[in-house]
């Protein structure tokens, strides 16, 4: 092949084609430069690409391969389906890229359930199953396209690729298609992705800007889901949508995902959790499908396993949510537009204004034709013009006779008459002359008239035209196209508080190494592979690591633990030996932020440093402690007690406060502490059926860790729980509030069984159990529950035939009923079915005060810091006298890297 080559180059003299500084006279060689030809030919195939093939136009929202289709499809029209082949083949006379290309987007367009009325298996965007072949299925346009999409008085046409056909520039779609389809492309050097909206809100948000009113538009996807589109941007570049499935629990052992986020298919999601529990990320038992019309699929949980985490672990770590980065790119006068989809609707509504003024003025023009030539037609057979011509022998004396005997009838017409206009009386038939009608005639104009009338009417109000233009497409083409993506504001899943806890951390403490593989050494906790760990050794040194199967972090470990980012809870109490000769110090500290693998030195970084008591508490726990000093001839006490509650929480860099200048024998704990953290304020938020400590929501009140939740059902379910910012509550709960484990519950709820209504008051007997409070009959159903000390129940009564309306009565539920057990039937409230049960206002009630306990005393961190600062300056001031040496609490700068 080389040798063919040559020999061709040999043959074909280039000189002619070089320009002179390119030819090299002292050789027969030449060299030819082809970057002009490579940069022209590669913008001439960019273009084409964006233009003819990814990138949709503004003015009708179709590329062009969608527009020949749907061109195709009107041609083919005749109110019968046609086969999806032969749509294909007539429109490969206007694309030039093959049939594969065509029959692809036609089933796109087909999916979207929108301009092709479809018959046959179109495949399933659900399951991702792909349509059948072409030949097998079939098409025809749909009624909202005929409606909408076509008229060829206003539309522009131009020569298809062969010169053969004529097809639109840009078809006259009165309605934003663009944004009720969406779209998706990848060109040379851009892309696209309008995502799709829903149908009716954006005909409300066109008669909106048609009003001059501001509107808002957001996404609305065919796999309905659930969607935050708080970072939206409007479609434009550097926004984002979050989607997720709709997640439920059928039961404590079984998830239900009964639809999908955009983009995804059931095929597609299943893999993703498959693959999430290969990898130890979540944990399943098995996994169904029974996906048909509506998605199904059963995720089943292994026993012990809580659903409520699993769910936030499937946002997690599968495809169950999925985020979607918008580009709003369109094509306006053959260029590229980066535009919002705010302004693509406005430039559509603008656009079907426009169109509709087209179409107007075009039957304005046809109808004052119509009414002009009818006119023509009465004057001419009325008055017996024809007759005038009987004696003409030239043409020109036929149109000269008539154009005479017009002339004293036409003063009325609004325009001038015309050739053709002669010519078309004198092709009227004898038989229409002897029939002619003169009333009906008149009728015919009169009703031109009207209709003259009324399209300059819609010309003079156009815009209120155009919004009843949008009300009709509303009411004829509206039903069933209600959203079906939920809108929601997501709150942040961190992976490491729902990932299972896949395998155990060990520590080998003299060695300094901890890891996953260290079986035979000491078991730590269960971890998952995302975790990180912090260590403190006995030198006084910290860090933060990755699990990994073997680490070395540092000789004689004293603490290891799952570290928690941003916990200001967590308090780690010290007492340390500075160095060899120095004082010993003590220090409380919370660790929010490091630089993974870092080494910090919390105990000074002087030779024989030494930790001598260490203790995290996750709580903010301060105990007491006894610090035994060595027995030398200068020291006469021996002993010191230090309760950690005097100290004051600073930051991990500072020394503290001193204990002792003196060499310290041993530290031993005296006496456990409480918390000295005051309780958390715990918020639920109803839009996303969270709870959470940012203030967002409702306030629960104040929690310590020994508080509770109660929650109540509306199927009669009572239970508690400790309150954590991951659970899940269901969608039929009607209380959530602060536990009081003195408070009754009071009930009232219909027997099914025994057909009466029964009434009860209880305490919760075992909080972490979960039990039902009504009968368990077929039937069975909760009317009213209230956690009031004294609730007053209201009763309203049907009325009786033949007697008069019965007065509401009043019932005191403390009266009526005694507090038992959460298992009894309760006392029966009433025999007949009632028109209505409601609360009432309670009856007062003051809740004794709570009977102090002695010599224990819990404050919060104000208080600590009140008390602390008189105390801390006396400690400062006898430590300035004494040569005492302390540092600022933030101590050194922080980098966080996660």
């Amino acid at each position: 092949m080389s040798d063919e080559i040559n020999d061709l180059n040999e043959e074909e003299d280039l000189t002619p084609y070089l320009e002179p500084d390119q030819i090299d006279e002292g050789t027969a060689e030449a060299i030819t430069r082809v970057s002009g030809m490579f940069e022209d030919w590669f913008l001439d195939y960019a273009s084409y690409v964006i233009l003819e093939r990814a990138v949709p136009a503004i003015e009708d929202g179709f590329k062009p391969v969608q527009r020949r289709i749907m061109h195709s499809l009107k041609e083919l029209d005749d109110g019968r389906y046609n086969k999806v082949a032969n749509v294909v083949g007539h429109t490969m006379q206007y694309h030039p890229h093959g049939d594969a290309s065509i029959g692809d987007a036609m089933v796109q367009i087909g999916q979207k359930d929108l301009l092709i009325d479809t018959q046959g298996n179109w495949g399933n965007i659900l399951t991702g199953d792909r349509a059948a072949a072409s030949r097998y299925i079939e098409a025809r346009l749909s009624k909202f396209a005929l409606d909408v999409v076509y008229n060829p008085k206003i539309t522009d046409w131009q020569s298809s690729y062969d010169g053969r056909k004529k097809e639109p520039i840009n078809l006259p779609v009165m309605f934003p298609m663009l944004l009720a389809q969406g779209a998706e492309g990848i060109a040379v050097g851009l892309s696209t992705k309008v995502l799709p909206h829903n149908f009716i809100e954006l005909i409300n948000a066109s008669i909106k800007h048609l009003q001059g009113k501001r509107f808002t538009i957001y996404p609305d996807f065919p796999t309905s889901g659930i969607a935050d589109f708080s970072d939206y941007k409007d479609g434009l570049r550097g926004g984002k949508v979050r989607c997720r499935a709709r997640i439920s629990q059928l039961d404590k052992n079984t998830l239900v995902i009964s639809e999908l986020p955009f983009g995804q298919t059931t095929t597609s999601l299943i893999d993703s959790i498959l693959k999430a529990n290969d990898k130890g990320k979540i944990k399943i038992k098995k996994i169904e499908d029974n996906t048909s019309a509506l998605v199904e699929i059963l995720v089943h949980l292994p026993n012990g396993l809580s659903p409520d985490r699993t769910i936030d672990a499937l946002y997690a770590f599968t495809n169950c949510e999925t985020s979607i980065s918008p580009l709003g790119c369109v094509i306006e006068d053959n260029k590229p537009l980066f535009v919002g989809v705010t302004e693509m609707l406005r430039r559509s509504t603008d656009r079907t204004k426009e169109l509709l003024k087209s179409e107007l003025e075009i039957q304005l023009g046809e109808f004052e034709n119509q009414w002009h030539y009818a006119s023509l037609e009465r004057i001419f057979i009325e008055n017996r013009i024809y007759r005038d011509i009987e004696e003409e022998e030239t043409w020109d004396g036929v149109i000269k006779a008539i154009d005479k005997g017009l002339k004293p009838y036409i003063g009325h017409l609004k325009r001038a008459v015309t050739v053709e206009d002669i010519t078309r009386l004198t092709e009227i038939r004898i038989k229409r002359i002897s029939k002619f009608d003169i009333d009906k005639a008149q009728q015919k104009i009169d009703a031109l008239e009207d209709q003259i009338a009324q399209v300059k009417h819609h010309l003079d109000n156009l815009t209120q035209y155009a919004v009843d233009y949008f009300k009709r497409l509303k009411k004829d083409y509206g039903e069933g196209k209600e959203r079906k993506t939920e809108i929601k504001i997501f709150d942040d899943i961190q992976a490491t508080k729902v990932v299972l806890r896949n395998t155990k951390l060990y520590v080998n403490r003299k060695e300094g190494f901890i890891g996953t593989s260290l079986k035979r050494d000491e078991y730590v906790t269960d971890c998952s592979d995302i975790d990180d760990v912090i260590v403190f050794t006995k030198s006084g040194s910290m860090m933060v690591t990755k699990v990994d199967a073997k680490t070395f972090v540092g000789k004689d470990i004293i603490h290891v633990a799952i570290f928690k980012k941003k916990d200001k809870r967590t308090t780690y109490n010290m007492i340390y030996r500075a160095g060899t000769g120095l004082p010993t110090y003590v220090k409380r500290f919370n660790i929010t932020s490091v630089t993974r693998n870092k080494d910090y030195q919390l105990a000074g970084d002087k030779k024989g440093a030494q930790v001598l008591y260490f203790t995290a508490n996750p709580n903010g726990e301060a105990e007491v402690v006894t610090v035994y000093l060595r027995a030398v001839a200068s020291v006469k006490k021996l002993r010191l007690e230090i309760d950690f509650v005097d100290v004051m929480i600073k930051g991990r860099a500072s020394k503290g406060n001193i204990v002792t200048k003196n060499a310290v024998k041993s530290v031993e704990l005296k006496e456990k502490g409480l918390s000295t953290l005051k309780p958390r304020k715990i918020w639920f938020d109803d839009t996303v059926q969270r709870l959470n400590v940012d203030g967002r929501g409702e306030l629960l009140g104040e929690f310590k860790s020994s508080d509770r939740l109660l929650i109540i059902n509306q199927h009669g379910n009572a239970r508690t729980i400790i309150p954590e910012v991951t659970h899940h509550f269901d969608e039929d709960m009607i209380v959530l509030e602060k536990w009081n484990p003195k408070k009754p519950i009071t009930a009232i709820y219909w027997d099914g069984s025994k057909e009466r209504y029964y009434g009860k008051r209880f305490l919760i007997e075992a909080p972490d159990k979960d039990e039902v409070f009504i009968s368990d009959n077929t039937g069975s159903q909760l009317e009213l529950v209230s956690t009031d000390w004294r609730p007053v129940a209201e009763m309203v009564f049907y009325k009786e035939r033949g007697k008069d309306q019965r007065e509401n009565e009043e019932v005191s539920m403390e009266d009526f009923i005694a507090v038992k057990g959460i298992t009894a039937l309760g006392n029966q409230f009433y025999t007949e079915k009632l028109k209505g049960l409601n609360w009432l206002d309670s009856l007062p009630y003051e809740e004794p005060e709570p009977v102090k306990k002695e010599n224990i005393e819990v404050v919060d961190e104000e208080t600590v810091a009140a008390k602390n600062g008189t105390k801390d300056k006396k400690e400062q001031d006898t430590a300035n006298s004494k040569g005492s040496d302390t540092e600022d609490p933030e101590g050194e700068s922080q980098t966080t890297l996660f």
